[in-house]
Formats: structure tokens, C-alpha cells, sequence
């Protein structure tokens, strides 16, 4: 096995290598490359198939218990100071590279079938490669600043990605807006390194974890200080976690493709911060107030984003939110050191959101036929119903992953979110409330997200319904409450069905104009197998964490710990604790589901009139807290005026000065003329004039 540890490297270059060659192609041949479509698609498809074999090889060994492989060469030396780059096998390691490599490989599997029609069809696929290169390697660095190298490259690519069809206006905004909250997290926590490694010495994780907890203990570097660096390191994560305040750019993204939302949310991007969190868990464990922040801050991302995902009508908008919150829980579950339930979630989360994700992307694309291609029709979840009939493998497989993400047992979900509410309950009840509310709004709105598309009537052929919508009749439309006040859970904002016209097909095309098919219809093998096999992880995964048997913990622990300790915390499993932390957990998530099915399955509750009551409230959730509004009007409006006002500083200021010195240059050069006129005597009568001058100023003195 020693021989697959030495050529590891080649699991990020192995896409890459592919992304550069298919790149150079269309940059060279473009017609030629754009016209052998599937060919190059299977040789990406292929390379990272390549890349998936060998990170399944990798996990095997680490489970048969190969000790860590750890290989660098120098890269960069000045004086004492020697920077190595390199590749490093871990536990970690292994977990993460297969995650990222079989979501990426179903991913583009399903990319054939949803992007066949598109032009950018070729340009896509050597996109995803180079995102599925740039997450494995940042998996596979062994120190900070390798992470930040590949780091900036995951975020190079999710703007190309999510800006794919620039040509729109939205698609070209939301990238604009994803890069520049990434670059607030970013510079934070590039500031974090450069002052851990001033203070450590290092960029090695471990080694940076012990030099500091040494530091502080022994006053060298005071308290208040590796807070803060550790906050500044935390920053990187909130940005590109999409956690509270840097969230708002994750919902936008979904102005890209399916696919791309499916893989950032589930396997890449947002992946990365919570991964970075887990690898500078050595230093982030001696800083307790650090360890709090993080857990507030996931706490509260978890319950925002559930609280927003209640009021939207957009099924991938509703997904991306649900997003956020998961994350919210994985962050917690760090910061509270919870660090196995943390990723034993981001594992499980990632295949049942992959599916959720690639599930609303067949949706769409079979609704397509019927709305035409305007996305905020394709995706409003108002215009759908009754999709069960006519797309069952789709159906069937979101249910699964609505039933995953609930919290129900023994769906993956179950066991990873209730492993994090119980190491939560341990250390901080409040923490544990705030999630388990967050449960049960999160079993409601996934289950309205499932009644609202798949059950009840077929509505996206009324082609009334659909002028309709330009009122804020809101849930009344699907519950038959639309009798009822103007008013109702996930009417759109102002200007947002006005701005549809600006708006062009969100997935093969960009024109405009209606379906020519009165029903939807299931997508192709290529859509629906992905979908397919993503549905067995999501249902067994979570087997492998049980709390009477834990084998994920066994093999994923914190660095500070021994296997030894490990398996004597699991031996004093206690059942009772178990089964009321699970019945509560639950049971929060069945009640949720059944308010879902009162309301949008069954019509037993009118949403509308709920809505009317609660109004500042319904306002809160659909105006996404007013967190766009606030950073609008402060950070885009605010920084516009300041730019005004710079400029007016430049203008009369700056330019005044430089205008005044070239005036009185003007005006002296004028004056002094006269008197450079050549004559000798005139000279001498300036001399003379100004030793007499001197004389009396002298001599009076």
C-alpha cells in the first residue's frame, strides 16, 4: 500500500490535468473541441473517476490503520525561514478526498444531461474539474499556507462557476458579490496566518496549536491576542461557509447552474471552511473564547438560515438556505469540540444535499417544457404540484432527502444531526435549544419544499396562475386559501417578478418565451442515476455513526486525542441519555412535518391567514432578515457617497493645490519678465534699491 501514498499527488492533478488540456483546447480549437462535446466530457468524467480510485484506496489503508504519510519538498527559503509544499494522508485526508471525488463524479455525470443543450456545455465541464482539482488540493496540504493557496483557487472557481452565463445581468452580480464577501473573509484570514506564524513560528498545523498554547501559558503572547488571531483565522470560514454576517452571498449563487450549486453546496466551497476549521482545530482548542464564538456564530447561522428558508418560493433559493443552516450546525458542533459530529455531518450532508440539490435540477429542467425559460417561473415552486406523476425516480429521491435532512431515523441525517444536539446538550443547553428548534423548522419547510412540488395538482400549465403570481397571493395559490387576504407565506418581494424580463433561462438557453408541453416530464438516465445512487448513502451512511457503535469516530478524532480514549468515551455509551435526546429530536421534526402536511399537503391550515397575523414577522423571514437591505444601503449606497466625497476632496482639494502651484508659477513667471529685460543699468539700480533697503532696515534696527 506504501506505493499509493507516493503517488497521492496525482488525485488533484489528475483534474486538473484534465481542466488544462480541455482548457487549451478551446483556447486554441475552439470549434473543434466545442464539436467533440462527450468526448471531452468522458476524459474529465474519466480523469476524476481515476482520482476517485485512488482516494478509495487511500481510505482503505487509513482504515486498516496506515500510520499517517506526510511528504513535502522546499519550496521557498530565506535565511531561517523555509517554506515546504507537499501532500499529506491522513484520516482526515482520506474522508475528505472521497467525499469531494464521488460527488464530483455523479455531479458531472449529471451535467451531460442537464448541460447537453447548452453552448458553454464543453467550457463547464473544464470548469468543474479545475473546482474538483482546487478542493482536492487544499484537502491534501499539509500546512496554512498551501490551504490559502488552493483556497483562493476554490474561490477563483465558484466565481467562474456561478458567473457562468455572464452574459446576465444576475449570474454576472451574483459572482461579483460571492467574490467580494469572500475577499472580507479572506483578508481576515490571511491576517490570521501572517500573526500565528509571527507568534509561532510555523505554518504547521500541530506545531502551531502547541507553540501558542505554550506562549500563552507562559505570557510570551497574551490571551487577548491568540483570540483575536483565532477569530481572524475563523473569518476565512465564516466567508466561505456562508456563515453569519458573511452568508448573504451563498442564496445568489444559485443564479449558476444546478450542478455547480450542487457541488459547492455540498462537496467544495462551502465544504472548505468547515474543513479549515477541523485542521486548525489544534490551535482554535486552547483558545476557549475563540471555541465560543464559533459555536454562537454556527448556532445562529443554523437557526437564520431555517428561519428564511420558511418564506421562499424559489426551490433552489429554499435549498440554499437549508445549506447555511446545516453548516450552522457543523460550526457548532466545532466550537463546542464536537469535532467527530461535526464532520461525521458534513459527510452525511453532503450526499443527501447533493441529491436535493441535483433533485431541483431536474425539476427544473422538467418544467422547462411547461413554464418556458424563465427561472423564476422554472424554479417557483407555486407553479408546480403533483410532479410525483410525472417524475417518480426524482420524486422519490428528494423524499429521501427531505425524510435525511428532518432528522428521521435511520436516515443518514438522524444520526449525525442527533450526535451533535446530544455533545451540544453537554456543554451548553441554550446551544442545544437553538438547534433543536432549528430541527423541527427545518423537518417544516423541507416538507413544504416536498408538498408544495411533488404532491396535490399540477398547476404550472395554468397559464392564469402565472399573472397571478404577480400579486402577493402568495402560499393561497397552492393551498386554495388565495380566496383569503392578499397576503401569505412566500409571496415574492417587490420588483422581483419585474425583474423576470431582465432575466434569460437559468439551464440550456438563454431566450425567453413559453413551453410547448402541457406536463412536465422525468429527466434522462444520465440526471436520474446520480440521483439514484445518492439516495443509498443517504439512507445507510449514517449507520456508521451510530452511538452503540461508532466506527466514524473510531476513525475520525480529534488530533489532541488518542484511539485509546476514544473508544473508552464510547464505552460509557449511556442508552436512556440516548433515547430521550433522540425522542426530543424527533419529535420536534415530526411536529414539524406535521404542520407541512396540514398546511400544503392536506389544506387543513390556512397559511394565508397565519401570514396576515404575524406580519412583521413573515416580513422578517421573506426579506431575508433585511440583511441585503442593510449592506445595500451601507456598504453599497454608503461606500458610493464616501466614493463622492473623495472625489470631491480630490477634485477641490488635491487638483486645487496642483492648480494653485501651477497658477503662482504662472503669475511669478508673468511678473518676473519684466524684470529679466537684459539691460545692465537696470540692474544695477535693482542692486542699489535693495542695498539701500537693507541699509535702513539695518540701521534702523
Amino acid at each position: 500500500m506504501e506505493v499509493i501514498y507516493q503517488y497521492a499527488w496525482l488525485i488533484p492533478v489528475l483534474p486538473l490535468l484534465g481542466a488544462m488540456l480541455v482548457g487549451l483546447g478551446l483556447i486554441s480549437l475552439n470549434q473543434v473541441t466545442n464539436s467533440l462535446r462527450q468526448l471531452n466530457a468522458a476524459f474529465i468524467i474519466s480523469l476524476m473517476g481515476l482520482a476517485m480510485a485512488l482516494s478509495f484506496a487511500l481510505l482503505w489503508s487509513q482504515i486498516q490503520g496506515h500510520a499517517p504519510y506526510t511528504r513535502t519538498l522546499e519550496w521557498a527559503a530565506a535565511g531561517n525561514f523555509h517554506l515546504n509544499m507537499g501532500y499529506t494522508v491522513d484520516h482526515l485526508t482520506a474522508l475528505m478526498l472521497v467525499v469531494v471525488t464521488t460527488v464530483a463524479v455523479l455531479v458531472m455525470v449529471y451535467t451531460d444531461g442537464y448541460m447537453a443543450h447548452d453552448p458553454g456545455y464543453v467550457r463547464f465541464y473544464a470548469y468543474l474539474s479545475l473546482f474538483g482539482s482546487s478542493m482536492l488540493g487544499l484537502v491534501v496540504s499539509p500546512n496554512l499556507v498551501q490551504v490559502y493557496i488552493f483556497w483562493e483557487l476554490v474561490g477563483m472557481c465558484s466565481y467562474l462557476l456561478v458567473g457562468f452565463w455572464y452574459d446576465r445581468k444576475a449570474a454576472a452580480d451574483a459572482c461579483q458579490k460571492a467574490f467580494v464577501t469572500n475577499r472580507v473573509g479572506d483578508f481576515g484570514l490571511l491576517l490570521g496566518i501572517l500573526g500565528l506564524f509571527w507568534a509561532t513560528g510555523s505554518f504547521e498545523f500541530n506545531v502551531m496549536g502547541d507553540r501558542l498554547a505554550q506562549l500563552v501559558q507562559t505570557g510570551a503572547v497574551s490571551n487577548l491576542l491568540a483570540i483575536v488571531l483565532a477569530i481572524l483565522v475563523f473569518l476565512g470560514p465564516v466567508a466561505k461557509s456562508a456563515q453569519f454576517p458573511l452568508h448573504v452571498w451563498l442564496p445568489d449563487a444559485m443564479e449558476g447552474p444546478t450542478p455547480i450549486s450542487a457541488l459547492i453546496h455540498a462537496a467544495t466551497m462551502v465544504a472548505a471552511g468547515v474543513f479549515l476549521i477541523a485542521r486548525m482545530y489544534p490551535v482554535f482548542e486552547h483558545v476557549p473564547a475563540a471555541m465560543n464564538v464559533i459555536a454562537f456564530t454556527g448556532a445562529l447561522t443554523a437557526f437564520l438560515g431555517a428561519t428564511i428558508a420558511i418564506t421562499q418560493n424559489d426551490i433552489k433559493k429554499g435549498l440554499a438556505y437549508s445549506t447555511i443552516s446545516q453548516l450552522g450546525y457543523m460550526v457548532m458542533a466545532m466550537g463546542v469540540g464536537a469535532y467527530s459530529a461535526g464532520l461525521f455531518h458534513l459527510m452525511t450532508h453532503a450526499y443527501f444535499k447533493a441529491m436535493l440539490f441535483l433533485g431541483s435540477g431536474s425539476v427544473i429542467h422538467g418544467m422547462e417544457g411547461v413554464v418556458g425559460h424563465d427561472p423564476n417561473l422554472a424554479q417557483d415552486m407555486r407553479l408546480m404540484g403533483g410532479l410525483r406523476k410525472y417524475m417518480p425516480v426524482t420524486a422519490i429521491t428528494f423524499f429521501i432527502g427531505c425524510v435525511a435532512i428532518s432528522g428521521i431515523p435511520p436516515f443518514a441525517g438522524f444520526w449525525s444531526k442527533d450526535e451533535i444536539l446530544g455533545k451540544v446538550f453537554a456543554v451548553n443547553p441554550l446551544l442545544w435549544a437553538i438547534g433543536w428548534l432549528t430541527a423541527g423548522i427545518t423537518a417544516f419547510y423541507m416538507f413544504r419544499m416536498y408538498f408544495v412540488t411533488f404532491e396535490g395538482k399540477f398547476r404550472g400549465n395554468q397559464t392564469n396562475l402565472w399573472q397571478k403570481l404577480k400579486s402577493p397571493a402568495g402560499m393561497g395559490i397552492v393551498t386554495g386559501f388565495d380566496a383569503a387576504p392578499a397576503f401569505g407565506p412566500g409571496a415574492m418581494t417587490k420588483g422581483e417578478l419585474e425583474a423576470t424580463e431582465e432575466h434569460h433561462h437559468d439551464d440550456h438557453s438563454h431566450g425567453h418565451g413559453h413551453g410547448h408541453s402541457q406536463y412536465p416530464h422525468e429527466s434522462p438516465w444520465t440526471m436520474t442515476l446520480p440521483l439514484a445512487i445518492l439516495a443509498v448513502p443517504s439512507i445507510l451512511i449514517g449507520l456508521l455513526g451510530t452511538p452503540f457503535a461508532n466506527y466514524f469516530e473510531e476513525f475520525i478524532f480529534p488530533p489532541s486525542e488518542t484511539l485509546a480514549e476514544v473508544v473508552e468515551k464510547a464505552a460509557e455509551f449511556n442508552p436512556s441519555e440516548f433515547y430521550i435526546m433522540a425522542g426530543a429530536s424527533v419529535g420536534i421534526s415530526l411536529i414539524g412535518i406535521t404542520l407541512a402536511s396540514l398546511t400544503y399537503l392536506l389544506g387543513k391550515i390556512n397559511p394565508v391567514a397565519i401570514a396576515a397575523k404575524i406580519q412583521p414577522l413573515y416580513e422578517f423571514s421573506l426579506n431575508k432578515w433585511y440583511f441585503d437591505d442593510i449592506y445595500h444601503r451601507v456598504f453599497v449606497v454608503g461606500l458610493r457617497r464616501l466614493a463622492r466625497q473623495v472625489m470631491e476632496v480630490d477634485f477641490r482639494v488635491v487638483d486645487g493645490a496642483v492648480n494653485l502651484t501651477g497658477f503662482f508659477t504662472l503669475i511669478t513667471g508673468e511678473g518676473l519678465k519684466y524684470l529679466e529685460n537684459g539691460r545692465a543699468q537696470f540692474y544695477a539700480l535693482i542692486i542699489f534699491g535693495a542695498v539701500l533697503g537693507l541699509v535702513i532696515v539695518f540701521g534702523v534696527t
